[in-house]
């Protein structure tokens, strides 16, 4: 078992990973809870024991329950059993859990104690890391949140066997990402080694920048999300979050290239990294780039201009300004063309 320590001084917490986990859940309760509320999805099947008198709450499956509602159901939920201000929320799932349960522990009575059961790669690697929750709106993902610091998180590296393939290569296009924030190559590690390396690189960011300060160093967790967020709150696409965020690291790479940032080898390094995980590196076909250009602007780090996460001489920084040529050219190079029929076919 590795555990990893996110100092925040009185605030600090320990992230364990290994296998088996979940069961160190009632070593990590805070003294003095009564009760836990359980927060999970009915699909992810997998059971824990905090040590006290608990009760499960399920909440939907998909970005979907991602939502204002489902804060709202899940806090009525508590009330109405009784939770206070002394006891504890368990989010048990991935990311969609945990930043739901999250922003609910956050906001009920002011702020109740969580505790994070990552089930997904995605989760362990990244989304329960750091204390940002959250939910989505229509216009726009992660806009409604708060920062939350979890009591302890608990990486269970078992629970990834269950996992579907294209699953688990989403989170590994989290993973993908820590290459260019100065992580080593993960593949050759064992998993629990891979876990671990991606959640003290995260660790050590948000011990150095908690809410993402002057210095734009937290923000750099978000490189190739900008995109990422955009794909998905545009819908209709068949993408995990992971192959969204895939995506969205080699068009930040083409588009700081296009800006005299990086040279060719750069990016050909991005999309080696990438396809190295078997995730994809273009557009989905028939993607509507000018919604996607509309999109990008209402990310919630564009403060002055279309503002991404770019790669640089001085590494991966936050770029605000961007200019929207260069974002629309830029997606037009990566999408991929259009099937016309031959001669034969239209026969």
């Amino acid at each position: 078992m590795i555990t990893v320590a996110v100092d925040l001084a009185e605030r600090s917490y320990p992230a364990v990973v290994g296998a088996g986990a979940r069961h160190r859940l009632a070593e990590v309760i805070p003294p003095g809870a009564r009760r836990a509320a359980v927060v999970t999805q009915a699909g992810i099947g997998v059971a824990v024991d905090p040590g006290i008198e608990h009760q499960v709450f399920l909440m939907g499956s998909g970005e979907t329950a991602k939502s204002l509602a489902t804060v709202e159901e899940l806090c009525r939920a508590f009330a109405r059993w009784g939770l206070t201000r002394g006891d504890v929320v368990v989010a048990v799932g991935g990311g969609v859990v945990t930043d739901t349960a999250g922003f609910a522990a956050a906001v009920y009575h002011r702020g109740v104690t969580v505790v994070h059961v990552a089930t997904t790669l995605l989760a362990q690697v990244d989304a329960a890391i750091g204390g940002k929750t959250g939910v989505n709106l229509a216009e726009g993902k992660n806009l409604v949140g708060a920062f939350w610091q979890p009591a302890a998180v608990l990486c269970d590296t078992e629970v990834l066997a269950t996992l579907a393939p294209r699953e688990r290569r989403s989170g590994q296009g989290e993973m993908a990402k820590y290459r260019f924030l100065g992580v080593d190559d993960l593949l050759a590690l064992p998993i629990d080694e891979q876990v671990a390396a991606c959640v003290r690189a995260k660790a050590a960011v948000v011990a150095a920048d908690e809410h993402e300060g002057a210095s734009g160093r937290r923000a750099t967790l978000n490189y190739g999300h900008t995109l990422a967020h955009a794909l998905e709150t545009a819908g209709g696409y068949d993408l995990r979050h992971g192959e969204a965020v895939a995506i969205g690291l080699v068009f930040a790479a083409e588009l700081a290239a296009r800006l005299g940032r990086i040279g060719a080898a750069r990016v050909a390094e991005h999309r080696e990294v990438v396809e190295a995980y078997g995730l994809p590196s273009t557009l989905p076909a028939g993607v509507d780039t000018d919604e996607l250009v509309r999109l990008v602007q209402r990310d919630k780090k564009a403060v002055a201009g279309p503002t991404f996460v770019l790669d640089g001489p001085r590494g991966v920084e936050v770029v605000a300004g961007v200019p929207v040529e260069a974002v629309a050219a830029t997606l037009a190079d990566l999408t991929p063309p259009s099937r016309s029929l031959s001669g034969e076919q239209c026969r």
